[in-house]
C-alpha cells in the first residue's frame, strides 16, 4: 500500500458517499446529424478550429470568407457556436477594422487560425498572407489572446513567427499553425505548407512567443494544415496533402505519422518518414466518391463518452464554387468519427466522409450539470453547506459550483452511473485539492481521482475493503493550478485511464493508467473537495465503445486474360494509341517505355495513351512498374502509371510521380466544368523504384457513376488504398497506361504486366 498525501487521506476518512441505489442510467436514443454541420448557418467554413469554452458550449473559428452565398463580405475569422457539436449559430468575428493586426497589410487574407485555452484565456493563432514588413506576399503567423471564446480579441501586435525569406526573393508558406501542449507541459507550433514544408517551433509559457530554432518535421511539396494530438503515448501529426482548392476535381485529403517526440522524427505505419524524398504518410481521409470531394484540414475533438471525432471542411462535387465558378471553393464544415485502429487514426474505419445520417456525438451525460442556476438543484444531495452554485461567476465559465470549506467535502449525485463509465469535469484549486469519487462495485469498493496541489501531483486512490493504493503522477512545475483544467476519468472493464488537460481539446500535461482489482458494475458519483475549489461542467456518460473493424477495401476476384497482357512479344491488338509512340516497345517480357516531354493536363494534350476496353462491371486492373527517378532532385513532372480515360479532358491518372525535390503517388483528374478544365490530385503513400499500381472500378447503382479507387503496394502483397474517382453516368471509361511529364533528365517507365480481375 502507498502512503496518501494528506488531503487525499482526509478525502478518504470523509468518503462514506450517500450513493443511490435504486434506479438505473436512463439511455434515449442517441440524436443522428447528416453532413454538412454548418449549414444553414455558413454554406462555407474553410479550416475549422473547434474548442470547447469553459461555458459548455462547443466555438468553432473558420478562414475568413463570406459565409453564405452571394454575401461577397469577408469575415475577420467568424466564429460559431453550439451545445452538440451539430447544431451552429453564428457569434461574432475574432477581427473588425478596429481590432484588426496593424502589422497585416491592407486585403491580406486572414487565413486558417488554430485555437487554444491555456493559463485561463483563449489563444487564437492564425495566418495572415502578407505583413506591412513586405508587402506582396510575405505570409507570417500571428496570435491573438481572449477573456473568453467570444472574446473580445487582442493582437499581440506583431507576428508570433515572421515571414521566411525563400530562393529568388520570395517567401515560404508560413501558413496554418497548430499550437501542442506536450506531456510535460512545453508548448509547441506547428505551421507550414507546400512552398518550405512543415516546421515545428518551442514557445513561451504564455504561448506568445517563438523560444528556438525552428524544426523541419515534413517535407516540403506535400502537406501543410498541421494538427498534432498525443494517443496512447505517441504524438500524431496530422496533415492534407494535395490542392485544397481545385472545385470539383480537389483531393485534398489527410494523413498521419507520429513520433515519441513532439519535435519528431514523424513516421507513418510502414515506418517511412514525413522528411523522405519518398514522403511518408498513412491516411486518416480521403475522398471516397460520394458528394464530398477535398475532404481535409482538420481539428480533433472528444465527446462526452470518450469518442474522437474529426471536424474538416469539404467540397460538395455538384455545388463547388460558394458563387460564380472558379471563384471562392465552397467548403462547408463536415464531423465524422475517428477511430484508432491497431494504433493509427482513420475515419470511420476507412470508410471515409459521411453523406448520410450518422449518429451524433455524445454531448450530454447521465449526470450533466453546468450550474447556471441559483442553487443545487435536484440532481445533487443535500445537505451540502460548503458547497454553492454561483450563478454568472465570471464571463468565461458563467455560472459555477464553488466549495469554500477548509476541510474534505462532498458532492454526491443522485443519478446512477454505468460500469463503463467516462466522467469529465473541469476544475480550479487555491492551495486544495478537487475531483471525483466513482462507487463502481458495492459498497466497499470505489475510486477517487483528485488533483492535489499540496501534493503536486495528479492522485488516484483504489479502496477495497477499507484498504487504500493511491499513485500520484507530478504535475509540470509551472503547472497554474487555479485556472481551469479538465479532468478526465474513464473506466472501461477493470482498467482505469485518468488525464489531466487544459482545455477540449488539449492533450493530456498529467495522466495515468491503472488496472482495477475488481470488475465495476452501475454505481454512484460524488465530487470532491478539500479547501477552496471551483467546478464546473461535470458530466458521466457511458463509454463510447471503440471501432476495431476496418472497412472492406477492394479484393482482386479472378484474373481475365481477355483484358489483360503479360507483355510476352508483342502488344495484343486489343490496344489502341492516342497519339502512338513509337519508342515504346515490347522487350524481354515487358512494355518499355521512355518517359515523354509530354502532358495530359491542361491544353496541350501533347501526351501518348495507350488504351483498352474496360470490361462490363467490377473490376481490378493492376499493373507491376519500375520507374527510376531518383530522390531527392527536381525532375518535374516525370510520370508513368494507370489511366481511366474517357478523353484528353475528363481521365484520371493514377501515376508514380516526381513532383519538385519528392517522389510520389499523385491520383490526378482531369475533367470539364463550367466550359473549362479543371485537375486536381490526389496523395496516396510513398512509391519504390518498383510499385504495383491498381485501379478498383464499381459502379454506384444509385447515381449510375463509375467509381475509380486507386491502391498501391511495394512489395505486391500488401495494399494499401486511397481514395477515388468519379465518371458521369453515360460515359464509358476505357483503362490503359501512361509515361509522360518531363524527360529531364531521362528516364524509362517499365511495365511489366497489365492485368485485370472481375468479380
Amino acid at each position: 500500500m502507498t502512503r496518501l498525501p494528506r488531503s487525499a487521506a482526509a478525502f478518504v476518512l470523509a468518503l462514506v458517499l450517500a450513493f443511490p441505489g435504486n434506479s438505473s442510467a436512463e439511455s434515449a436514443r442517441q440524436p443522428t446529424f447528416t453532413n454538412p454541420i454548418s449549414v444553414p448557418v455558413a454554406d462555407t467554413f474553410a479550416d475549422p478550429a473547434v474548442l470547447r469554452g469553459e461555458d459548455g458550449f462547443w466555438y468553432a473559428y473558420g478562414t475568413a470568407d463570406p459565409l453564405h452565398e452571394g454575401e461577397r463580405f469577408h469575415h475577420g475569422i467568424p466564429v460559431l457556436r453550439s451545445a452538440d457539436l451539430v447544431r451552429w449559430a453564428y457569434v461574432t468575428d475574432v477581427f473588425t477594422p478596429a481590432n484588426r493586426p496593424v502589422w497585416a497589410a491592407p486585403g491580406a487574407g486572414l487565413w486558417a487560425p488554430d485555437i487554444r485555452y491555456a493559463d485561463g484565456r483563449y489563444l487564437l493563432y492564425f495566418t495572415v498572407t502578407d505583413t506591412t514588413a513586405n508587402p506582396g506576399a510575405d505570409p507570417a503567423i500571428g496570435v491573438a489572446t481572449a477573456p473568453t471564446p467570444a472574446g473580445p480579441w487582442t493582437d499581440s501586435g506583431r507576428p508570433v513567427v515572421a515571414p521566411r525569406p525563400a530562393a529568388g526573393g520570395t517567401y515560404q508558406w508560413t501558413y496554418d499553425p497548430a499550437m501542442l501542449t506536450d506531456a510535460e507541459g512545453r508548448r509547441w507550433l506547428y505551421f507550414g505548407s507546400y512552398v518550405g514544408g512543415l516546421f515545428v517551433v518551442p514557445l513561451s509559457s504564455d504561448g506568445l512567443r517563438v523560444t528556438g530554432d525552428a524544426i523541419q518535421v515534413a517535407i516540403a511539396d506535400r502537406y501543410e494544415a498541421s494538427y498534432v494530438v498525443r494517443h496512447e503515448g505517441w504524438y500524431f501529426l496530422f496533415a492534407s496533402a494535395a490542392n485544397c482548392c481545385a472545385g470539383p476535381a480537389t483531393g485534398y485529403s489527410v494523413f498521419a505519422g507520429r513520433s515519441a517526440n513532439p519535435a519528431g522524427p514523424f513516421v507513418d505505419r510502414a515506418g517511412r518518414s514525413l522528411l523522405d524524398s519518398r514522403v511518408g504518410g498513412t491516411p486518416v481521409l480521403q475522398p471516397n466518391g460520394n458528394r464530398w470531394a477535398g475532404t481535409g484540414h482538420n481539428a480533433v475533438v472528444s465527446d462526452a463518452a470518450g469518442q474522437d471525432w474529426l471536424l474538416y471542411h469539404a467540397i460538395p462535387r455538384d455545388k463547388p464554387y460558394l458563387d460564380e465558378p472558379y471563384g471562392i471553393n465552397r467548403r462547408p464544415m463536415l464531423l465524422d468519427r475517428l477511430d484508432w485502429i491497431d494504433g493509427w487514426p482513420v475515419v470511420r474505419g476507412g470508410a471515409g466522409a459521411s453523406d448520410g445520417e450518422q449518429r451524433a456525438p455524445v454531448t450530454t451525460g447521465v449526470v450533466d450539470d453546468r450550474f447556471e442556476r441559483s442553487s443545487l438543484g435536484p440532481g445533487w444531495r443535500g445537505p451540502a453547506p460548503d458547497w454553492t452554485v454561483v450563478p454568472h461567476a465570471d464571463p468565461d465559465s458563467g455560472g459555477l459550483l464553488r466549495h469554500t470549506g477548509e476541510g474534505p467535502g462532498r458532492l454526491p449525485s443522485t443519478k446512477r452511473i454505468p460500469a463503463d463509465v467516462q466522467v469529465d469535469l473541469d476544475i480550479r484549486v487555491t492551495g486544495g485539492a478537487a475531483g471525483v469519487a466513482l462507487r463502481v462495485s458495492g459498497p466497499d469498493s470505489r475510486v477517487s481521482v483528485t488533483l492535489d496541489e499540496s501534493a503536486a501531483a495528479l492522485v488516484t486512490d483504489v479502496t477495497v475493503h477499507g484498504g487504500h493504493s493511491a499513485r500520484r503522477t507530478p504535475l509540470p512545475p509551472d503547472f497554474r493550478y487555479g485556472t481551469w483544467h479538465t479532468l478526465t476519468v474513464r473506466i472501461v472493464g477493470r482498467v482505469l485511464r485518468v488525464a489531466v488537460t487544459e482545455g477540449r481539446p488539449g492533450n493530456p500535461v498529467a495522466e495515468q493508467e491503472r488496472s482495477l482489482p475488481w470488475w465495476p458494475s452501475d454505481g454512484g458519483l460524488a465530487i470532491l473537495a478539500s479547501g477552496p475549489a471551483e467546478v464546473d461542467n461535470v458530466s458521466a456518460a457511458p463509454a463510447a465503445r471503440p471501432t476495431r473493424q476496418e472497412a472492406p477495401e477492394p479484393r482482386a476476384g479472378w484474373f481475365d486474360p481477355s483484358f489483360s497482357d503479360e507483355f510476352a512479344g508483342s502488344l495484343s491488338p486489343q490496344w489502341t494509341w492516342i497519339r502512338p509512340d513509337s519508342s515504346a516497345a515490347v522487350e524481354s517480357g515487358a512494355l518499355r517505355w521512355p518517359v515523354q516531354a509530354a502532358e495530359l493536363v491542361g491544353t496541350g494534350n501533347d501526351a501518348s495513351v495507350l488504351l483498352r476496353e474496360a470490361p462490363q462491371g467490377d473490376y481490378v486492373v493492376e499493373t507491376e512498374l519500375d520507374l527510376d527517378v531518383g530522390v531527392g532532385t527536381v525532375r518535374n513532372f516525370e510520370q508513368a502509371g494507370l489511366i481511366a480515360y474517357v478523353s484528353d479532358d475528363d481521365f484520371a491518372r493514377l501515376s508514380h510521380v516526381a513532383i519538385w525535390n519528392t517522389r510520389q503517388i499523385e491520383y490526378g483528374r482531369e475533367l470539364p466544368y463550367a466550359g473549362r478544365t479543371v485537375f486536381g490530385g490526389m496523395a496516396l503513400t510513398a512509391p519504390a523504384t518498383t510499385t504495383w499500381l491498381r485501379l478498383a472500378h464499381s459502379v454506384d447503382h444509385r447515381t449510375g457513376e463509375h467509381r475509380f479507387r486507386a491502391g498501391v503496394s511495394r512489395d505486391g502483397c500488401r495494399w494499401e488504398w486511397g481514395g477515388t474517382w468519379t465518371f458521369p453516368a453515360g460515359t464509358t471509361p476505357r483503362i490503359g497506361l501512361i509515361a509522360h511529364g518531363g524527360d529531364t533528365p531521362p528516364a524509362t517507365a517499365v511495365f511489366h504486366y497489365f492485368r485485370v480481375y472481375r468479380d
